[in-house]
Order: structure tokens, then sequence, then C-alpha cells
């Protein structure tokens, strides 16, 4: 199958100017996303992971230029988006949508639902004429679990489930083939959180979605996903199909994140051991030399710090120099 979307070596960098620097002075590079690569076939969902900073939103952001990016993101095996100037990019729009964090910021508050779900509908379908738009909005918000009768109401007067079903109902109304989530239900409550799950699986099983599930919570992506990606630093750490990353960790980063993973049990949760990991997160303008997580690693040697580690492998793709189980020494 012709993967829906092929990234290749996307990178992202901001010009960071440093206080009293004269206006000559170049500027140095913050890298926050370093050489990605991975496919995405149509009806699957990518899982992205990583700690604040790592570069997951920046990622998204960069596929569809609402970011400057470089490197390749080949649109269903024949157009490269990063080659497109905005005028050309337009038609692309609608394929590819976006639900974000903060489910009511991300909402006008000037606008009434229906409005604000119908504006996808009104740049992309300019011709439609306004009572097959307020046809497809009730339709839509019926399909997102919401009354269609709420159309008239504001934002503020909705929780923020709520709020989030018309963020994806508005992604949803101009029929797209990618949705990327960008950490969709960090800011909901935990039952909340599995209703929106749920929802976003049960859409792409109907409508044949593909999907970029950004977050925090490797429970959550484990739900939902069918490959996972764990970012570090902008980088790729480890790549794989979801039961082989979860059962089979090889790079001690994605063993460490796992292992933070509550369970809901006390008692094993109490024996359970953890892997601790040393200081935070070193700043994008100056990361290490080789592994860009050696600072952190228990296993780190020598050739870490002169070597960068690729992402190796097949299905299961690890950037690591020493992967392998998680010893005991690692453990506390």
């Amino acid at each position: 199958m012709t993967a829906l979307v092929s990234v290749r070596d996307l990178n992202v960098t901001f010009p960071i100017a440093r206080p009293g620097d004269m206006p000559w002075t170049a500027p140095r590079l913050l890298r926050a996303v370093n050489g990605v690569s991975f496919d995405l076939e149509p009806g699957q969902t990518l899982g992205v992971v990583g700690e604040s900073g790592c570069g997951k939103s920046t990622m998204a952001r960069g596929l569809i230029q609402m970011v400057p990016a470089t490197g390749q993101v080949i649109w269903e095996g024949k157009t490269d988006l990063l080659s497109l100037s905005p005028r050309q990019m337009k038609p692309h729009r609608a394929d590819i949508q976006m639900v974000f964090q903060d489910p009511l910021a991300s909402l006008n508050p000037r606008m009434t639902v229906g409005q604000i779900i119908a504006e996808p509908l009104r740049t992309h379908r300019p011709s439609m004429s306004a009572k097959d738009r307020r046809a497809s909005v009730a339709q839509m918000m019926e399909r997102v679990g919401l009354l269609p009768q709420m159309i008239n109401r504001y934002p503020h007067e909705f929780s923020g489930g709520q709020c989030q079903r018309i963020g994806i109902a508005r992604a949803l109304i101009v029929g797209p083939k990618l949705l990327i989530c960008d950490e969709p239900v960090s800011a909901l409550d935990v039952s909340i959180q599995a209703q929106v799950v749920d929802l976003l699986k049960e859409l792409q099983r109907d409508l044949g979605l593909a999907m970029i599930f950004i977050a925090h919570d490797l429970s959550v992506v484990k739900n939902i996903s069918h490959d996972v990606m764990v970012l570090y630093l902008g980088r790729v750490m480890e790549k794989a199909p979801r039961r082989e990353l979860y059962a089979n960790p090889q790079h001690p980063y994605t063993q460490a994140l796992l292992s933070a993973v509550p369970v809901p049990d006390p008692v094993i949760e109490r024996a359970k051991k953890i892997i601790a990991l040393d200081g935070d997160m070193p700043s994008p303008m100056s990361p290490p030399s080789g592994c860009v997580f050696r600072t952190r690693c228990a296993r780190a040697m020598p050739d870490c710090a002169t070597i960068v580690p690729q992402p190796e492998g097949g299905d299961h793709r690890v950037a690591c120099l020493h992967p392998g189980p998680v010893r005991d020494a690692e453990l506390v």
C-alpha cells in the first residue's frame, strides 16, 4: 500500500539572537526537529511521545508548513508539500486538519458553535449554500456526540470535553485524509480522555482516517496507536509497532518512559522498579555531541560522545549504540 504521507529527513530550525548581538552577527540556530523520517498509511495512527520540549508539536507544524521546515513530506507518493508555495498548498489544507491541545483556547469565543464548525466549509467549499452548510454542521455535531440544538451556543457554554468534540467536528467537516491530534486529551479529566479517544478511534474506523497522535501519556498512546515514535531533543530514538515497542523496548530512553507509566494496581505499583533519569533535558541550543541522550543514559560509553546513532532496523528502528533489554543496574 502506498503511504499517505512519507516524511524524509524533516528539520525545523529557529534563529535565536543572543542578547547584545550586533545586527550583523549571525544568530545561533535552535534545532527543534532534527532528521525525522517515517511513513504513515491510510487508516493508521502514529503515536508520537516524548518529554516536553522534545519537538513533537513543532514536528507536526513543520509537516504542514505552519513553521518553516526542510526535508521532504511526500503526499500520496506524488507531491512534496514542503516544496509548495502557500497558494499551491491551499488545496491540500482540506486534506490535513489539526485538533489542538487546549480545547477552549482553540475556539473563537465570539463565534457560535455552528459558525466555528462551518468555517472550514466557507474556506474550502465557498460555493456551498448556507442551508447545506447548516445541514452538514448539524450532521457532524451529531456524529461527534453533540446535540444539533446546541448549534447557536458559544464555546464558554460547553465543558472541556464538549469543546474538544467541537474542535474535532471542525477538523472533520471537510473530510480530511490526515488528522493531526496535538495532545488533544492532556487538558481533560481521565474519564473524558477515554471518551475522546474512543470517539477518535470510532471516527478513524468509519472514515478511514490516518492520524498522528501526539501525547505525553504513554497509556493513551498505547490505546490508540498502530505505530509509536519516541522523540528526544528533536531526534527519533525509537520507532516500532505498538505491541513490539511496549513489550520489547530497546532504547534506554523508551524504557525509562515506560517504567514511569502508573499501573492500576497498588500492590504492583508499590513493588515496581523504575528507571530514574538524571537531570533535565539539555537545551536544544547546545545539545550534547554524539548521542543526544548520553548525558542522562546509564549505559553511555565513550563512543556515545563521538558517534551520532541513526534509527536502524526494519519495522523496529532504534537509534542507540548499545540497545537491549533493561539492565538491573539501571533500576531504582
